[in-house]
């Protein structure tokens, strides 16, 4: 089926454009409800990250719940772990999440979880598109649904972060610069490590709206960075607008981004014994990664893109721990879904465990230099049609040997061919990659 509204992470977009209207969210809930819940009277859990214009949805999607029949609890701004978390708790239906993630504040998303937690299958995401066709139909009046708020969404959550770590291990004399994109993790993730010991500086916790994500978070890291060296702190916490994905950075100001802190969080439960297999990375995920894991004998496999295909992997194995260079990190026997807090909290558990300092934790792994290409196109390019690309691919791959890799995948949302490549010796990499671009740049232009 092809789809109409979403993608590989729900639906998503500029806010007053299509989809993220007013009148298709209302009858995005309708949908969803009659597709979710099988009785009249389930309850859909509906938390939203900073956003103004979460305030606007949450009203348009709480009223087409309400004429598919079905009660809705509000949970206000949260991170959207929270919701899943929650969902799973007041064994609900299902639990929306509207955030656009890391996109800036005029875009805005509706992303879902089904009763168990878990991100739908395709399979019922296209029920909802095929229902969006049918003419709304409301319930009758006795049976409309109701809305009412969870006041204590914040201390569940709090408590559940708290505990996915030993009760004995504490942050006691630690300084933590904690950045939270003016995001939905603003009221959560300092009070979390403040409740474990940690002394907290705050940064990008007073959202207003519109500043989400601007100039800070895990995408801005100069702001934790800043802070981190200005208060001589021990380490930097940075999450997304909507929290399900972590940066972190040593106190010289040195960013980890996913695949180290992946490594830290294998190597702490291979060392506890609670691996449970091996890891799942994606495509794009640094070689240097998975070489540091097979030679510990940790098992390793690529995912495409996006954590949706990350957790897939995991479920086909039967793994617990999977992740992207992004900051996005599973930890399936903590969590349901990619949670930037669960996250960090493993790492900081090794580091006081081990009595090291993120620096010294993450000086094993090697992250060797890659280098991304992307190449226009005007229409599509079938890569493995090309004998001039194939044999460019081929001649690189044995330039490169065991110490490097190529890939090429055309962009999932612009008209680009990325032409990634990465290996040891950083002069290596930038002509090999130069070398595919121009190849693909020919076999473009015909």
């Amino acid at each position: 089926m092809v789809r109409k509204y979403f993608g590989t992470d729900g639906i998503r977009g500029r806010v007053g454009q299509s989809p993220m209207t007013v009148d298709f969210v209302m009858k995005l809930g309708w949908a969803a409800g009659k597709v979710l819940s099988q009785s009249e009277h389930g309850q859909i859990v509906i938390g939203k990250d900073t956003r103004i214009s979460g305030y606007m949805f949450e009203s348009a999607l709480a009223a087409g719940l309400a004429a598919a029949g079905l009660d809705v609890m509000l949970l206000g701004p949260m991170p959207t772990p929270a919701i899943a978390y929650i969902t799973q708790a007041q064994r609900a239906a299902a639990g929306i999440v509207i955030s656009a993630s890391h996109n800036p504040y005029h875009d805005d998303g509706v992303k879902f979880f089904n009763g168990d937690g878990f991100k739908l299958p395709d399979s019922t995401e296209e029920a909802i598109e095929a229902m969006l066709d049918q003419p709304l139909q409301m319930v009758e009046p006795q049976n409309i649904g109701k809305a009412t708020r969870m006041e204590d969404a914040k201390g569940r959550y709090i408590e559940f972060c708290k505990s996915s770590i030993e009760f004995q291990t504490s942050l006691r004399g630690m300084k933590l610069v904690v950045d939270c994109a003016n995001g939905a993790t603003y009221h959560i993730a300092p009070a979390v490590f403040r409740e474990l010991g940690a002394e907290v500086i705050e940064v990008g916790t007073s959202p207003n709206g519109m500043n989400i994500n601007h100039g800070v978070g895990a995408l801005h890291p100069e702001s934790m960075r800043t802070a981190v060296l200005e208060n001589q702190a021990d380490l930097g916490i940075a999450f997304d607008g909507d929290g399900d994905r972590v940066m972190m950075m040593g106190a010289e100001g040195d960013v980890k981004n996913g695949d180290q802190l992946l490594h830290v969080i294998a190597r702490s439960k291979l060392a506890s014994g609670q691996l449970n297999g091996g890891v799942v990375g994606t495509l794009m995920t640094n070689l240097g990664l998975e070489h540091a894991l097979l030679a510990q004998q940790i098992p390793f496999r690529r995912a495409a893109v996006g954590d949706r295909y990350v957790m897939g992997k995991l479920v086909e194995h039967g793994w617990f721990l999977g992740g992207e260079s992004s900051g996005h990190i599973i930890c399936l026997d903590k969590t349901t879904t990619g949670d930037g807090i669960v996250a960090a909290l493993q790492v900081l558990e090794w580091l006081v465990n081990q009595q090291q300092t993120l620096t010294e934790a993450c000086s094993d792994l090697e992250i060797y230099p890659q280098t991304m290409i992307n190449v226009p196109i005007t229409e599509r390019l079938e890569l493995t049609a090309s004998p001039p690309v194939q044999d460019a691919v081929k001649s690189a791959e044995t330039e490169l040997g065991d110490s490097g890799r190529v890939l090429l995948r055309p962009s999932g949302t612009e008209p680009l061919i990325r032409v990634m490549v990465e290996g040891r010796d950083s002069s290596q990499v930038e002509k090999i990659s130069a070398q595919l671009a121009q190849s693909v740049k020919q076999a473009a232009t015909g």
